[in-house]
């Protein structure tokens, strides 16, 4: 069994946020059907075809999802709606602000017929209605949340700020919901009580950003931009070595640094000049120091730099590839790649992280669009002719 088996998720979902929460949850056996326009689907099926043809996106956060289409404009498709919220547990919806409400979803509107439904609104600046805040309107991709929530003017090079290379904005969102949801489902079996969740891709980045916050509170200077070194450590990040690729490591405190001098750089007196013999004087003279390392590790190759590092007992890293990723011994030797179905055929995915050993997650095939949507529409008691109805009036 489970923890999620018998709960339905209904999904009015599109793109990353929304799709990445209510996958987590059909992966611990909730029953997710996901709403999608006629036509095209997602907009996301259409980012790529990179995955063996399906869009790398969609792949990622839609697996073990139940398809079904729907023209929410007509006053069919959203009858069918009605039907299946009577059937739901949870109710995830990250169109755009309003929009629920328009179509009669909002938490408002159900919560008299369905007070055990729990709705979870997902949204670039919150769409509270009694506190809506002067941009709830806002269009709000991940990149411009990245901007607002002040990521990147702490992240990329001294000159120029750069964005994550993961949509992190989407996935904080994401994960805030997903663990919101669970939350709640445990309050509902508490008190019986539905309840409305406000997730807002803002106040989620910004949560995450609460280490530069702090370190610029009343007014402080910011970490500065570095790259991808550590902006107030070193030596922290990356290092080429002689053959050309990088190395990252990491030296936490004056025990580590004495190792390094001694171990790595095979330098033990470097550990007592008096320009490094702290981590702020290492800092504040950190060009130097690089040089100085840089003149070590090139008359070694990363292998040879990773074995000192290791011999000393310093954390390290390789600056791995997507390839290398795909092929990484660790997750290959702890089981954590499996194959589900798709319309391209078999899919290689990762195994959720985090998950007990008292159960084996649901790893669905992802869905083509539209795929479930007589199959569904035959259990909420429609006959055959007026499916083929639907289908003619556009309606699914």
């Amino acid at each position: 069994m489970r923890p999620l088996d018998g709960v339905t998720v209904l999904a009015l979902e599109h793109v990353i946020a929304a799709p990445f929460a209510t996958r987590q949850l059909a992966d611990l056996g909730a029953r997710v059907i996901k709403i999608e326009r006629t036509g095209g689907g997602d907009q996301a099926r259409g980012y790529d075809q990179r995955a063996r043809g399906l869009s790398s996106h969609f792949v990622w956060t839609n697996r073990g999802k139940e398809s079904l289409t729907l023209d929410l404009k007509q006053a069919a498709a959203q009858q069918v709606m009605q039907r299946l919220v009577a059937r739901a547990d949870v109710l995830v919806q990250n169109l755009a602000p309003g929009a629920a409400a328009r179509l009669g979803m909002s938490y408002e509107a159900l919560k008299a017929q369905h007070p055990r439904l729990i709705v979870c609104d997902i949204s670039g600046y919150g769409d509270d209605p009694d506190h809506p805040g002067p941009m709830r309107d806002k269009k709000a991709y991940d990149l411009l949340i990245q901007s607002e929530a002040g990521f990147l003017s702490v992240t990329g090079q001294p000159d120029a700020p750069a964005k994550a290379g993961a949509s992190i904005a989407d996935i904080a969102a994401g994960m805030y919901a997903y663990s919101s949801i669970l939350a709640a489902l445990i309050q509902r079996g508490r008190t019986g009580q539905g309840c409305r969740l406000d997730v807002s891709m803002l106040e989620a980045m910004v949560e995450w950003m609460s280490f530069p916050l702090y370190y610029a509170l009343d007014g402080a200077e910011p970490p500065p931009r570095a790259g991808a070194a550590h902006a107030t450590i070193y030596p922290y990040g990356p290092f080429v070595a002689g053959d050309g690729k990088t190395v990252m490591l990491g030296l936490q405190n004056e025990r580590e640094w004495q190792l390094f001098c001694d171990q790595v750089l095979l330098q033990p007196d470097l550990a007592r000049d008096a320009r490094f013999d702290s981590n702020p004087k290492r800092v504040e003279h950190r060009a130097v120091l690089r040089a100085l390392v840089l003149d070590v590790f090139a008359q070694l190759s990363a292998a040879q730099v990773i074995q000192r590092l290791e011999a000393a007992q310093i954390a390290n890293a390789r600056l791995n590839t997507m390839a290398d990723v795909w092929q990484h011994e660790q997750l290959h030797a702890r089981g954590r790649l499996a194959d589900v179905a798709s319309p391209s055929g078999p899919m290689p995915v990762f195994r959720p992280p985090a998950l007990p050993d008292s159960f084996e997650p649901q790893l669905g095939a992802i869905p083509a669009v539209g795929e479930h949507t007589d199959a569904l529409l035959a259990e909420l008691g429609y006959t055959p002719d007026e499916i083929t109805a639907l289908h003619h009036s556009g309606a699914v």
